[in-house]
Protein backbone atom coordinates (compact mmCIF):
# COMPACT_ATOMS: atom_id res chain seq x y z
CA UNK A 1 0.00 0.00 0.00
CA UNK A 2 1.39 3.39 -0.98
CA UNK A 3 1.35 6.48 1.20
CA UNK A 4 -1.82 8.45 0.72
CA UNK A 5 -1.18 12.05 -0.18
CA UNK A 6 -1.64 14.11 2.94
CA UNK A 7 -1.63 17.85 2.64
CA UNK A 8 -0.25 19.52 5.73
CA UNK A 9 -3.06 20.43 8.11
CA UNK A 10 -2.63 23.10 10.76
CA UNK A 11 -4.66 24.87 13.42
CA UNK A 12 -4.10 27.16 16.38
CA UNK A 13 -5.72 28.66 19.42
CA UNK A 14 -4.32 31.43 21.58
CA UNK A 15 -1.98 29.00 23.34
CA UNK A 16 -0.89 26.32 20.85
CA UNK A 17 -0.19 25.75 17.14
CA UNK A 18 -0.52 22.24 15.73
CA UNK A 19 0.30 20.77 12.33
CA UNK A 20 0.14 17.31 10.79
CA UNK A 21 1.21 15.67 7.52
CA UNK A 22 2.40 12.38 6.14
CA UNK A 23 5.91 12.35 4.74
CA UNK A 24 7.11 9.72 2.21
CA UNK A 25 10.15 8.66 4.23
CA UNK A 26 10.89 6.39 7.17
CA UNK A 27 10.84 7.97 10.67
CA UNK A 28 14.64 7.56 10.88
CA UNK A 29 15.06 9.66 7.73
CA UNK A 30 12.65 12.35 8.91
CA UNK A 31 14.33 12.44 12.32
CA UNK A 32 17.75 12.95 10.69
CA UNK A 33 16.34 15.70 8.44
CA UNK A 34 15.17 17.55 11.58
CA UNK A 35 18.24 17.32 13.80
CA UNK A 36 21.28 17.34 11.50
CA UNK A 37 22.60 19.95 9.09
CA UNK A 38 20.42 18.21 6.49
CA UNK A 39 17.84 20.76 7.67
CA UNK A 40 19.71 23.33 5.56
CA UNK A 41 18.82 21.40 2.37
CA UNK A 42 15.05 21.52 2.71
CA UNK A 43 13.85 24.01 5.36
CA UNK A 44 13.05 27.16 3.44
CA UNK A 45 12.65 28.38 -0.08
CA UNK A 46 14.13 31.04 -2.31
CA UNK A 47 11.00 33.20 -1.92
CA UNK A 48 10.81 33.04 1.91
CA UNK A 49 13.98 32.27 3.84
CA UNK A 50 16.72 29.65 4.10
CA UNK A 51 18.21 27.94 7.14
CA UNK A 52 22.00 28.12 7.49
CA UNK A 53 24.64 27.43 10.11
CA UNK A 54 22.64 24.68 11.86
CA UNK A 55 24.35 23.30 14.94
CA UNK A 56 22.98 20.90 17.55
CA UNK A 57 24.15 19.02 20.61
CA UNK A 58 21.66 16.17 20.24
CA UNK A 59 20.93 15.15 23.83
CA UNK A 60 18.51 16.20 26.55
CA UNK A 61 19.91 19.49 27.81
CA UNK A 62 21.87 20.06 24.59
CA UNK A 63 21.57 23.34 22.71
CA UNK A 64 20.67 23.93 19.07
CA UNK A 65 20.91 27.09 16.98
CA UNK A 66 20.40 28.19 13.42
CA UNK A 67 20.49 31.33 11.29
CA UNK A 68 17.53 32.19 9.12
CA UNK A 69 18.59 34.13 6.02
CA UNK A 70 15.71 36.18 4.63
CA UNK A 71 15.20 37.17 1.00
CA UNK A 72 16.06 40.78 1.91
CA UNK A 73 19.46 39.70 3.27
CA UNK A 74 18.80 39.74 7.03
CA UNK A 75 20.26 37.05 9.30
CA UNK A 76 17.84 36.12 12.08
CA UNK A 77 19.17 33.74 14.75
CA UNK A 78 17.01 31.21 16.60
CA UNK A 79 18.01 28.77 19.33
CA UNK A 80 16.79 26.44 22.01
CA UNK A 81 17.47 23.47 24.24
CA UNK A 82 16.51 19.86 23.62
CA UNK A 83 14.26 18.72 26.46
CA UNK A 84 13.53 15.16 25.27
CA UNK A 85 14.94 13.01 22.50
CA UNK A 86 13.58 9.57 21.76
CA UNK A 87 15.08 8.72 18.38
CA UNK A 88 13.48 8.31 15.90
CA UNK A 89 10.05 8.89 17.45
CA UNK A 90 9.96 12.08 19.48
CA UNK A 91 11.79 15.37 19.92
CA UNK A 92 10.86 18.14 22.35
CA UNK A 93 12.81 21.39 22.46
CA UNK A 94 12.50 25.00 23.44
CA UNK A 95 12.56 27.61 20.71
CA UNK A 96 13.37 31.29 20.87
CA UNK A 97 13.99 33.93 18.27
CA UNK A 98 17.12 35.84 19.21
CA UNK A 99 15.63 38.96 17.60
CA UNK A 100 12.35 40.81 18.03
CA UNK A 101 9.81 38.71 16.14
CA UNK A 102 6.86 40.94 15.14
CA UNK A 103 4.13 38.86 16.86
CA UNK A 104 6.12 36.82 19.41
CA UNK A 105 9.09 38.95 20.37
CA UNK A 106 11.77 36.86 22.10
CA UNK A 107 9.34 34.67 24.03
CA UNK A 108 10.53 31.12 24.53
CA UNK A 109 8.10 28.46 23.33
CA UNK A 110 8.18 24.66 23.28
CA UNK A 111 7.97 22.49 20.17
CA UNK A 112 7.21 18.76 20.23
CA UNK A 113 7.62 16.55 17.15
CA UNK A 114 5.99 13.12 17.02
CA UNK A 115 7.02 10.74 14.22
CA UNK A 116 4.84 7.67 13.67
CA UNK A 117 5.52 4.95 11.13
CA UNK A 118 2.65 4.48 8.67
CA UNK A 119 2.38 2.51 5.44
CA UNK A 120 4.62 4.29 2.96
CA UNK A 121 6.21 6.76 5.35
CA UNK A 122 5.83 8.81 8.51
CA UNK A 123 2.94 10.66 10.09
CA UNK A 124 4.54 13.82 11.47
CA UNK A 125 2.70 15.80 14.15
CA UNK A 126 3.97 19.11 15.52
CA UNK A 127 2.63 20.69 18.71
CA UNK A 128 4.06 24.15 19.38
CA UNK A 129 2.98 25.63 22.70
CA UNK A 130 3.66 28.57 24.94
CA UNK A 131 2.07 31.41 23.00
CA UNK A 132 0.28 32.54 26.19
CA UNK A 133 -2.72 34.24 24.62
CA UNK A 134 -0.85 35.63 21.61
CA UNK A 135 -3.45 34.34 19.16
CA UNK A 136 -1.92 36.13 16.17
CA UNK A 137 1.49 34.55 16.87
CA UNK A 138 -0.04 31.09 17.33
CA UNK A 139 -1.99 31.37 14.05
CA UNK A 140 1.08 32.65 12.19
CA UNK A 141 3.15 29.74 13.50
CA UNK A 142 0.46 27.20 12.57
CA UNK A 143 0.58 28.53 9.00
CA UNK A 144 4.37 28.42 9.12
CA UNK A 145 4.40 24.79 10.30
CA UNK A 146 2.07 23.81 7.45
CA UNK A 147 4.54 25.42 5.04
CA UNK A 148 7.50 23.64 6.69
CA UNK A 149 5.73 20.27 6.45
CA UNK A 150 5.08 20.95 2.76
CA UNK A 151 8.79 21.61 2.21
CA UNK A 152 9.63 18.38 4.01
CA UNK A 153 7.12 16.42 1.90
CA UNK A 154 8.66 17.84 -1.28
CA UNK A 155 12.18 17.12 -0.05
CA UNK A 156 11.34 13.45 0.35
CA UNK A 157 9.08 13.38 -2.69
CA UNK A 158 9.63 11.80 -6.10
CA UNK A 159 11.76 14.75 -7.27
CA UNK A 160 14.39 14.18 -4.61
CA UNK A 161 17.30 12.12 -6.04
CA UNK A 162 17.88 10.30 -2.73
CA UNK A 163 14.20 9.33 -2.48
CA UNK A 164 14.03 8.34 -6.12
CA UNK A 165 17.05 6.04 -5.93
CA UNK A 166 16.48 4.45 -2.54
CA UNK A 167 12.77 4.49 -1.86
CA UNK A 168 10.79 4.16 -5.06
CA UNK A 169 11.67 0.47 -5.23
CA UNK A 170 9.45 -0.10 -2.19
CA UNK A 171 5.70 -0.32 -2.44
CA UNK A 172 5.41 0.32 1.28
CA UNK A 173 7.40 0.73 4.43
CA UNK A 174 6.30 -1.81 7.02
CA UNK A 175 5.14 -0.37 10.33
CA UNK A 176 7.35 -0.88 13.38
Amino acid sequence: MMLRHSWPHAMANGETAMALAEVPARPEQVFAALVTNEVERWWGSSDTYLMTDWAADLRAGGRWNVLVRTTDGRSLPASGIFLEIEAPRRIVHTRRYDWDHPTLGRRETTVAYLLESVAGGTRFTICHGGFGGLAEAAAEHADGWARVLGWLQRYFGAGNPVWTQQETRRSSIPPR
